[in-house]
């Protein structure tokens, strides 16, 4: 009765969803591409054998790179296919994996829609991204005995309180997922909590992730061309923040002093130019090139380049923090060695922050004044910076092995399901 009622709200919130659409694809008119996919729709030829592998975004997207690729080390006969939401999604599903995978969007959870989904590709089995929950769509793997699991799983507190209120809908849907690989202990105490059956504490992933070598390179080659000017990161900064940041930025008293400024989402590039420019600020945008010896704030309007962001910085803030959104992943910043500084609110990758704060490699700060004191000392502290650089690469290093671990546990499940 439950997924009855919640299928009824989906179909009466149809007009929603397309004004939705409509209302992104203002700004990303690729959202209007590929409609048909969203309605469980296809035209892509389907190979014998594949494996569903879904990733919501950009993040899990790149977070599932060493996934994918000891599926298809392990099952070479298959093919896989990534299924995503977002046009960003697909477009970093082109530039990690090219033509190696099969790309389409993932439907929304009408009940007619999965179904399709699953006439269409009959996957041997589907690995889910970290938290995603669609009730029609497990209940539809569970009734075509595909087996399904979740991946990466991370669950905070406040997702776990609102999974919670909805418990007649969601545990069925958790109870339908043939086993959940959590990130951490509270994650997988807290998604055993709402239904699941057979979970396990396999590590995250993103720590497997190794930064392309291009990207470090890259950073190499705009250390060199920047030359020995000290360099903060505001890394995949959120809506809000930029102002904050800017305050912070003027508190730093160190002349020839660089801030790399990159908003998490391209369609607010020319958003952050726009107030970059109402500040009378000296900038230069990515993609008009390299700073030049008096430019004071480069803003990073590229996508995919993140890694030689963090080869270039000396220092960097992890955006989504200063406000509460729950903050965005450290780990490819400690994966280059570039020393973190995060704010307030990081329940989001809550335990991968406090780890990396405990091990050294980060620095949590209260306020955007704060921020600015601590960028300003930090930065001429360079002993204090070698010792916060060492410290990630330690980190990063320890804490790998998640794919391996990944991997068996999927083999324990699957290798029926996939011959």
């Amino acid at each position: 009765m439950a997924r009855l009622i919640y299928s009824l709200i989906l179909y009466l919130a149809t007009p929603l969803i397309w004004l939705r659409l409509l209302w992104r694809a203002r700004k990303q008119p690729e959202y209007l591409q590929h409609l048909a996919e969203r309605y469980g729709f296809y035209r892509q030829p389907v190979p014998e054998k594949l494996i569903w592998v879904h990733a919501v975004s950009v993040g899990e997207t790149r977070a599932a790179q060493p996934l994918i690729e000891g599926l298809q080390a392990r099952w070479p006969e298959h093919r896989i296919l990534l299924t995503g939401m977002t046009p960003t999604g697909r477009a970093a599903g082109q530039q990690v994996y090219g033509e190696r995978v099969i790309q389409a969007y993932l439907p929304y959870d009408y009940p007619a829609a999965v179904d399709r989904f699953f006439g269409h590709f009959s996957p041997a089995f589907g690995v889910l991204m970290e938290t995603e929950i669609w009730p029609n769509l497990l209940a539809a793997a569970q009734r075509k005995k595909v087996p399904v699991m979740l991946a990466n799983a991370r669950l905070s507190v406040r997702s776990a309180r609102g999974y919670g209120k909805l418990d007649a809908l969601v545990r069925p849907a958790f109870a339908a997922l043939s086993g959940v690989l959590a990130q951490t202990a509270g994650d997988a105490e807290r998604i055993a909590g709402l239904g699941a059956g057979r979970v396990e504490v396999c590590g995250n992933l993103k720590f497997d992730v190794t930064p392309a070598e291009e990207q470090i390179a890259l950073g190499v080659q705009w250390r060199a061309a920047i030359g020995q000017r000290p360099v903060c990161l505001a890394a995949s900064t959120r809506e809000g923040e930029e102002p904050l940041i800017l305050a912070a930025w003027r508190e730093v008293g160190i002349p020839n002093a660089l801030l790399v400024l990159v908003p998490r989402h391209p369609q607010r590039f020319d958003v952050v130019a726009e107030l970059l420019k109402q500040q009378h600020q000296n900038f230069v945008r990515r993609s008009a090139g390299l700073p030049e010896s008096d430019t004071h704030i480069w803003l990073g309007d590229s996508m995919g380049e993140m890694a030689a962001y963090f080869t270039l910085a000396d220092l960097a803030f992890i955006g989504g923090s200063l406000l509460p959104l729950g903050g965005q992943n450290l780990i490819e910043a400690a994966a280059c060695g570039c020393p973190v500084l995060v704010g307030p609110h990081t329940f989001n990758f809550l335990q991968a922050t406090e780890d990396a704060i405990s091990a050294g490699a980060a620095r949590r700060i209260e306020s955007p004044e704060e921020l600015g004191l601590t960028v300003n000392r930090l930065l001429q502290e360079k002993s204090e910076l070698a010792s916060m650089r060492e410290s990630a690469h330690h980190f990063a290093r320890a804490h790998q092995g998640a794919t391996q671990r990944t991997l068996a546990f999927i083999e324990q499940w699957s290798d029926q399901a996939a011959r």
